[in-house]
This record gives structure tokens, sequence and C-alpha cells, in this order.
């Protein structure tokens, strides 16, 4: 179960629409408590993959990948996973984005029609790689 405040919600909808048409992307991070991941804050990271695909792709580079482990670590808080936006598609979880996970980690999908917030879904990825499972989402 993935649990987010309705503020850190709104940082990610808020991102998803202000990127579009092209799809955003960010880092979620927060603690564990028992089954429930607790998203207590998001770090935007700017999409870097090539300028004419991020329309339906997106690209975090290693070295904010270390500046999201520096910043989690600094504030003593795990790197949970990931966001990022669907533009004009749904929030499920593609063969693009089954291809560039990793076991453990949600991905959550914030689906941004016409330039506003649709809906939200996460996805945690099965541990053989064959596939995603959805996520419970609580936003309070």
């Amino acid at each position: 179960m993935l649990k987010l405040s309705s503020a850190v919600f709104e940082k990610i909808r808020d991102h998803g629409e202000g990127a579009f048409p092209n799809e955003c992307c960010g880092v979620l991070l927060g603690k564990i408590i028992g089954e429930q991941r607790n998203v207590l804050e998001v770090l935007e990271i700017q999409n870097s993959f090539d300028e004419g695909e991020q329309f339906h792709r997106f690209l975090i580079t290693p070295e904010n990948y270390r500046s999201a482990e520096r910043a989690a670590r600094e504030k003593k808080i795990d790197i949970l996973g990931f966001y990022h936006s669907h533009p004009n598609s749904p929030s499920v979880a593609s063969k693009y984005d089954l291809d560039h996970a990793f076991p453990w980690f949600s991905y959550l999908i914030v689906s941004v029609m016409k330039g506003k917030y649709h809906d939200v879904h996460s996805w945690v990825m099965e541990n053989d790689r064959s596939g995603f499972q959805g996520e419970n989402v609580i936003i309070e």
C-alpha cells in the first residue's frame, strides 16, 4: 500500500499537468511501516529523455538517482519508488515501464488527459520481472 498526503499528491498532480503534453518524472521518498509505504516528500526530476520523445517516455539519469539517494540519506528516509505521468493515456504501466523498472520499488503513474489530471495508479514489479501488480494508493 502506498500512502501520500494530499499535499504530496498535489505536487505530483501539478507536476504532471505542468509538464503536459510531455511526461513528468520524480522520486518518491519516505518510510516503510509494516506493509505501508508512506511517501513523505517527492523530488521532481527533469525528464532527460530526448526532447522529441518526452510525450511518451521519461528518463531519470544515474546522476539524478544518486542525488535522490543523497537527499534521502540526509533526511534519514528511503527511496520508495518513482512517479511519472502518462499524457493522454491511462495510468497503466506499459511494456516500456516494465522493461526499465526494478522489483520492490513503487511506480506511481498519473494519467493527464488534455492537460488535466485524470487518475492515478501505483504498480510494483513482480520479482520474476514478468509484469506489474497493482498497489493500493491512499491519499489523505
